[in-house]
């Protein structure tokens, strides 16, 4: 009997392109020297189950995601799609793109900004910040965690938050952001990786976030599972030029640095 699993997003993003099919997929298994040849049944729920392969296995057909080190150890995955009700043999059947070279470091840059309108929570970092107006968004707004994430995921080479968590979703309406970071961290250890240290810069005219900084601080330090002294917050106002300093948004931007485990 063929255990499943809950499809993680990043593994349900790549299913959806038309550029990664599972062949592509399994090629990059082969190239990591984890699986060489799979079988896999169809089930009635058209589900594909790919042995203990990780999701970053399937990851590692994106062009920019870093190779998967053999070393690690890998953990049960299972990969959502639509198949007929014959077998589905897991074989390269296109050449696949050469692994990408692992390195000891890797650098990402996020960037986000929202919009500022009455009758939204302004959520920063998981806080929730006093005053008149919130991010207009489709989840949380959380315009801090969103582009820690982004950070992440770039330096992992991997796409956006929002083709990873598409605001077309339902299931990410008015969601956490918290859920996004969880996933983001998890892709980084799955690829191998931890964090070095991370530099965020508040944009946002008001309200000051003087009092709250240690407090979002402290939260993101819980999410990313970091040391505080490798987790830098800056806020900055935009001295009353355009949406920002008009108060009409909010952004904010992210450089993390990833080391190889």
């Amino acid at each position: 009997m063929t255990n499943t699993r809950k499809i993680r997003p990043v593994e349900a993003f790549f299913l959806r392109q038309k550029n990664t099919p599972i062949s592509m997929a399994a090629s990059a298994f082969s190239s990591a020297a984890l699986v060489s040849r799979t079988t896999v049944p169809a089930t009635r729920q058209s589900t594909l189950g790919v042995g203990s392969c990780t999701s970053w296995q399937l990851i590692s057909s994106y062009p920019h995601a870093p190779s998967l080190a053999v070393s690690r150890k890998t953990s049960p995955a299972v990969v959502a799609a639509s198949v007929t009700s014959r077998s589905v043999e897991a074989e390269p059947r296109i050449p696949a793109a050469a692994p990408s070279k692992t390195l000891p470091f890797r650098v990402g840059h996020g960037f986000d900004l929202h919009r500022l309108e009455p009758g939204y929570p302004l959520i920063i970092g998981g806080v929730n910040i006093p005053h008149d107006r919130g991010c207009e968004a489709h989840s949380d707004g959380d315009v801090l965690l969103h582009c820690v994430v982004d950070a992440i995921l770039g330096a992992l080479g991997l796409p956006d938050i929002g083709q990873i968590f598409p605001d077309t979703d339902p299931k990410w309406k008015g969601a956490p952001s918290s859920l996004f970071i969880k996933e983001a961290v998890r892709l980084m250890h799955d690829a191998g990786y931890e964090l070095g240290n991370i530099d965020a810069t508040l944009i946002l005219q008001k309200p000051k976030l003087s009092p709250h900084k240690e407090a979002i601080r402290s939260n993101l330090c819980q999410l990313l599972g970091a040391d505080p002294s490798v987790v830098n917050l800056k806020a900055k106002t935009h001295e009353k030029v355009d949406s920002l300093g008009e108060n009409r948004s909010i952004a904010a931007h992210t450089v993390v640095l990833l080391m190889m485990k």
